[in-house]
């Protein structure tokens, strides 16, 4: 049905005139309308913009619709359920398969702020000195108050060798600095293992940077190195690991978690749940184990160590993680264009939701700025202690 037939009973006051009866450029399809929503004040106020606004004759009505889809799911109050254009569904598929040019972060929203989750490893960011929870409050001349997610990240991408000026807030300082960061293309590292010494006792640490498709496979090869080595314990490093596909972490805690353990349940908010359990293995079980993690630490990496410590009963060391704890789906829509919304929380198998606080450490060690320059590291010189 071409919008503009509004029929006879769309009035608002003895005052007030009827809608237009021409609406241009538009179908309404009355696809999913609910019959206790009224739509006549949107659709009245789009016929009197096109009335009245100075630059009618300028009016991008296919904009005005993308403007208006996005402001419906801002409305929702959920960061990560935003819709993009054709131009930015194009840039989000490129991002799945791993064609990256940019800076090297995962961003995030944290209380309506552009935050960055964590640096990537020998990425411009880290290379930059961004730290996991600084704020962005600007990129180049354009201030992110407001701004969605999306948005955020595709003025931060472009082409290698270009140059994005940041303006960063962070706590520890008395007011914001401008980074200037040059865009190169990112080569995301997934599995690092080395052995240690925990006093006199070899222990294995394993640093895992991302839950990719092949994750699981990479940690399956430093399992192997574990297993033939004279390991008597293991530091399993997730700090700024931004996290990833639900099945790699389910897989890589099932190394850990005993047969049909409770990995993480997905709540859906209507009663619904799907729980994930552990396939087996439990190869790992027998060693003593410290997780690493903090700020950066997020979504499938909060996954894995809530599950490590609620089924194994195993310390977090280091900082509050994140708290991306929310399961989105991606809805291909008409035109090139796509939304995600979110469709469920996780919980872990104690019943805690990773979104609403993220984890708290069992022993809570912060990183001062004097231990970068010095290049120590507490948190991981703790975890070594708890193994001797």
């Amino acid at each position: 049905m071409v919008v503009g037939s509004f029929g006879s009973g769309f009035w608002y006051g003895k005052n007030s005139r009827p809608a237009i009866e021409r609406v241009t450029g538009l179908q309404n399809l009355e696809q999913g309308k609910k019959s206790n929503v009224d739509f006549s004040l949107f659709w009245d106020t789009w016929a009197r913009v096109q009335e009245k606004f100075v630059n009618r004759g300028k009016l991008d009505y296919q904009k005005m619709v993308y403007g208006a889809i996005s402001g419906m799911l801002y409305s929702l109050g959920d960061p990560y359920t935003v819709f993009m254009t054709p131009e930015e569904n194009k840039n989000f598929s490129q991002s799945l398969q791993g064609n990256l040019e940019g800076i090297g972060a995962e961003v995030g929203m944290r209380k309506d702020t552009v935050t960055i989750i964590s640096p990537l490893s020998d990425s411009p960011a880290m290379r930059a000195g961004l730290k996991a929870g600084d704020q962005i409050l600007k990129i180049n001349d354009k201030i992110t108050v407001g701004m969605m997610i999306d948005e955020a990240v595709s003025l931060i991408r472009g082409p290698k060798g270009t140059e994005v000026t940041l303006t960063i807030g962070r706590e520890s300082w008395t007011e914001a600095k401008e980074v200037k960061i040059t865009r190169a293309i990112i080569n995301v590292p997934i599995v690092k293992f080395e052995m240690k010494q925990a006093g006199n006792k070899p222990v294995a640490y394993v640093a895992l940077y991302q839950f990719t498709d092949n994750s699981a496979s990479e940690f399956q090869k430093a399992v192997q190195q574990i297993l033939t080595s004279d390991a008597k314990g293991i530091i399993l490093d997730l700090r700024n690991n931004p996290g990833g596909y639900l099945e790699s972490a389910v897989k890589i805690a099932s190394w850990f978690v005993p047969k049909d353990g409770l990995v993480v349940t997905e709540d859906y908010g209507d009663g619904k749940k799907n729980e994930h359990y552990s396939a087996g293995g439990n190869k790992l079980g027998s060693y003593p184990v410290v997780v690493l993690m903090n700020q950066g630490s997020a979504s499938a990496s909060e996954i894995l160590a809530g599950a490590l410590r609620d089924d194994l009963g195993i310390k977090l060391v280091g900082e509050r993680s994140f708290g991306k704890g929310s399961v989105q789906e991606l809805e291909q829509t008409a035109g090139g264009t796509s939304f995600k919304v979110t469709v469920a929380k996780w919980l872990t198998p104690s019943g805690h939701s990773i979104m609403d606080s993220g984890l708290e450490p069992d022993v809570k060690i912060d990183v001062q700025q004097s231990d970068i320059d010095n290049g120590k590291d507490p948190q991981l010189d703790k975890a070594l202690e708890m193994l001797k």
